[in-house]
């Protein structure tokens, strides 16, 4: 979505202009959860002075009862007016930066997190770091009570056409959707599995890319309810086909251009995109936590259906963590493939870009490419080739995460100690909780 440079004049302009009767404050929560403070246009100029408060020990993660209040800063670029009406009136958006009563940024807040962490490109001249991202999701049928089966709505298969991609209306609806509201969707297609879908959309920079992302979240699941169907973002729901994964596109740019690109460099890369690349690798086991942050995440994460499991990169090969696209130029990207649309995309690409310029500051060399399938490597030829396997479980992923002091210090202590803390409890309800698989395995045997 391009970024409008609206002035509070602008907006208290389009308001009356378009009639609109709400305003939503939305914000993300540590969890990767968007939240949102309704209210009525007449609080229009408390909002728009940054006066506009709400109760921060109601919201997971962020601050205990006696240091409840926070205020909302509106980033007035984020201005949007949702296209669907609402039975009293057009609603418009603001995307909030999260400030404690003492003015100062509040560390708990995803958003601003991601702010402190973009400014470490200063030492380097870097001017942004920018993101493609490749989210997928399922399409499921609703019961007459409105909530979500695991009937699937199609059989379609990758790149299907209809009539057996019927989800194909709603995918088109979600497209036009987004284009209204600013969009540059790239592709829109029928994915693997049958009922999951995937839509790209433009590159920006990381704080418009995390945005647009939920933004995308809000759009997608709205319009599915319209067609009957629930959108979900969970990385495995379904046993046996493929889960769904949220690829993300990477580069840094400064004045000059891409930084990635070196027109005589090995693979027409310049050193800067291996000593990034080193980085990512160098953290992966510790970043996944992050980015794979659900006990369901590391079902998707295993070997057989296209996911990575094993950290390597490779120019060609598509079973790697990381893949170098073939386009250069302004183009040049590195694509991490182990993201999942569950992740908070804000801690997503602090975790990721303190972890490129890691290796970048260590001036770092990542191993040689693997250019052969991982899958069918043995366990010694893995070794042979410093190929390392990601984190089996989120328990695993944490504890990697813990020993790795810079990736805690992307999260900055606020968040990581509550995001550390839920992702225990997360752990511990799991592992004490007895499944169907187990009854089946179990049950009459012994």
């Amino acid at each position: 979505m391009p970024k409008r440079d609206l002035s509070k004049e602008d907006i208290k302009r389009i308001v009356e202009e378009e009639n609109v009767r709400f305003l939503r404050l939305m914000f993300t929560d540590i969890m990767g959860t968007i939240k949102n403070v309704e209210v009525p246009v007449s609080q229009m100029e408390k909002v728009l002075d940054n006066k506009m408060m709400f109760d921060g020990s109601s919201i997971e993660g962020f601050v205990r009862i006696e240091e409840s209040d926070m205020y909302l800063y509106p980033d007035l670029t984020t201005w949007m007016i949702f296209p669907w009406e609402s039975d009293h009136g057009k609603v418009g958006r603001l995307i909030c930066d999260i400030y404690g009563p003492d003015g100062a940024p509040f560390a708990g807040d995803p958003r601003g997190n991601l702010k402190r962490v973009l400014k470490g490109m200063d030492e380097f001249g870097f001017k942004s770091f920018n993101l493609g991202p490749e989210p997928e999701f399922f399409l499921f049928k609703m019961d007459e009570n409105g909530s979500p089966t695991l009937d699937l709505n199609d059989k379609g298969g990758y790149f299907d056409f209809a009539p057996t991609d019927l989800g194909e209306n709603c995918r088109r609806d979600i497209v036009l959707e987004l284009e209204s509201l600013g969009f540059e969707v790239e592709a829109s297609h029928h994915e693997v599995a049958p009922g999951q879908h995937e839509i790209d959309f433009k590159y920006a920079d990381a704080i418009e890319a995390c945005d647009n992302i939920q933004t995308f979240k809000l759009v997608v699941k709205t319009i599915a309810r319209k067609h009957g169907l629930h959108a979900t973002f969970m990385p495995k729901p379904l046993y046996g086909i493929n889960g769904s994964g949220m690829h993300c596109n990477m580069s840094l740019f400064n004045d000059e251009g891409n930084v990635f690109y070196d027109e005589d460099g090995p693979m027409k890369l310049s050193k800067t995109a291996y000593q990034f690349l080193a980085g990512l690798l160098k953290h992966a086991r510790a970043y996944t936590a992050v980015c794979n942050p659900l006990v369901n995440s590391y079902k998707r994460l295993v070997p057989g259906f296209e996911a990575p499991v094993y950290v390597a990169w490779s120019g060609r090969n598509r079973s790697p963590l990381i893949r170098i696209p073939e386009s250069r130029g302004l183009s040049t990207r590195l694509e991490l493939r182990s993201v999942d649309p569950a992740a908070n995309p804000y801690l997503t690409m602090a975790v990721l870009l303190e972890a490129g310029l890691d290796g970048i500051r260590n001036e770092l060399t990542p191993p040689a490419a693997v250019d052969r399938n991982i899958y069918v490597m043995t366990e010694e030829e893995r070794k042979e080739a410093e190929i390392y396997d990601l984190p089996s479980t989120i328990h695993n992923a944490i504890k990697a995460l813990r020993e790795d002091q810079t990736m805690v210090d992307a999260l900055g202590n606020h968040i990581y100690t509550n995001f550390n803390e839920a992702k225990r409890m997360e752990w511990a309800a799991f592992r004490q909780t007895v499944s169907e698989w187990e009854r089946d395995q179990y049950l009459e045997l012994y």
